[in-house]
């Protein structure tokens, strides 16, 4: 079974290294983007099955990154991670599937993205 494609949208080079590799290391296909901004464009691209999504960066920040793709009627499994003190209400306020409070280690990362992801079920 062909592992889901991930979208890691984080301003942090460090963190979205460390999570592409750990994920295509899974077997899981990576696509990254630096910013919110980035990332609308990556999905114009290649749809995701699952975006992974920082929710404080430059330009365009989780909270619009969210509420732009459901403008275009786009809905996508979002995990949230995230170093606020209420991820859990940050991953409400956009409707995330999930969310991961910075810092996580990856199998927590793995358990929460499996948990999320469209292929768990029959893909």
């Amino acid at each position: 079974m062909e592992k889901s494609r991930v979208l890691v949208v984080d301003d942090d080079p460090a963190i979205r290294e460390m999570v592409s590799e750990f994920l295509r290391m899974e077997g899981y296909l990576v696509d990254t983007a630096a910013d919110g901004a980035e990332g609308l464009r990556a999905v114009q691209k290649r749809v995701p099955s699952i975006v992974l999504l920082d929710m404080r960066m430059p330009i365009l920040d989780g909270w619009g990154f969210a509420r732009t793709l459901r403008e275009r009627g786009i809905h996508l499994p979002i995990l949230a991670f995230t170093a606020s003190h209420s991820p859990r209400r940050w991953a409400e306020e956009i409707g995330a599937e999930g969310f991961l409070a910075k810092p996580f280690d990856l199998p927590q990362l793995l358990a929460a993205i499996e948990k999320i992801s469209p292929s768990s079920g029959d893909n």
